[in-house]
C-alpha cells in the first residue's frame, strides 16, 4: 500500500504498446538504491511492478486494463509523473491509505490562486460520487488530498504550499485528466451495505444490536 505522499517527480524516458499492454521506462532519483525489481511502485496513483532496473531509471509493465482504467495509456516521452514506494513496516502514514488501484479519471473543471494555495475544482465520474465526503481523503494522481463541498461529483482540494512544490498539480490545467482513487474505508462500507441484506433498525434488532 501508499500513502499518497509524493517521494519523486519521474519523467518518462518512453512508453511503449507491446501487445494489449505496454511497457514504460521512467527516469527517478529513487533508482537504483531505492528500488529493487519486483517493488512495487505507484505511478500518478497507479501501482506498478518494477520490471527492470538501470542507472536512475526503472521499467515496468503496464496491463490493458490498466491502460484502459487510467491515464498511463496517454503517458508521453519527457513527461513529469508523481512517483510514491510502497509504505515499509513501520513507517509513518502522512496521507491515508492508498492502494494504488484506480477507481476512475476525473477531469479538471477550474483552478484558481486563492493566496499561497491554489483551489482545483475536479469532475469525478459518476460511480465516484457517492464515495466523495466531506474533509474525507482522496488520491488525486496519486497525491494524497481533502475533500472540499463535493456536490454530484464535482469536488474541490485545496493545494497548500507544500503540496505545489513537491508534486505537478500546480501545473495541471481546466481540461487535463487525473487518476482517482476515493478512500478504501468508504469502499467496503458501499459494497457491505450493497448486500443482499439490507441493514435497517429490523437487522439491527434481529442481530441484537437494537
Amino acid at each position: 500500500m501508499f500513502t499518497g505522499i509524493i517521494e519523486d517527480i519521474g519523467r518518462v524516458e518512453r512508453s511503449q504498446r507491446s501487445g494489449n499492454g505496454a511497457r514504460v521506462r521512467i527516469a527517478t532519483r529513487l533508482a537504483p538504491a531505492g528500488l529493487a525489481p519486483g517493488d512495487s511502485i505507484c505511478v500518478e496513483g497507479v501501482c506498478l511492478t518494477v520490471a527492470e532496473l538501470g542507472e536512475g531509471a526503472f521499467g515496468a509493465d503496464v496491463s490493458c486494463e490498466t491502460l484502459q482504467a487510467s491515464t498511463l495509456g496517454s503517458l508521453r516521452a519527457g513527461q513529469a509523473v508523481h512517483l510514491e514506494r510502497a509504505l515499509a513496516l513501520g513507517g509513518r502514514l502522512g496521507g491515508h491509505i492508498v492502494t494504488g488501484h484506480v477507481d476512475g479519471v476525473g477531469e479538471i473543471r477550474s483552478a484558481g490562486q486563492r493566496g499561497d494555495s491554489i483551489d482545483m475544482q475536479i469532475q469525478a465520474p459518476p460511480g465516484l460520487a457517492p464515495l466523495l465526503v466531506p474533509k474525507g481523503s482522496v488520491a488525486v494522481a496519486g497525491v494524497s488530498l481533502t475533500v472540499n463541498r463535493p456536490a454530484g461529483g464535482l469536488f474541490g482540494v485545496t493545494l497548500v504550499p507544500h503540496t505545489l512544490s513537491r508534486t505537478t498539480l500546480g501545473d495541471r490545467r481546466p481540461g487535463e485528466r487525473l487518476n482517482l482513487e476515493a478512500d478504501i474505508l468508504g469502499k467496503y462500507v458501499r459494497h457491505l451495505l450493497s448486500g443482499a441484506e439490507r441493514i435497517d433498525e429490523a437487522f439491527l434488532a434481529e442481530h441484537g444490536f437494537l
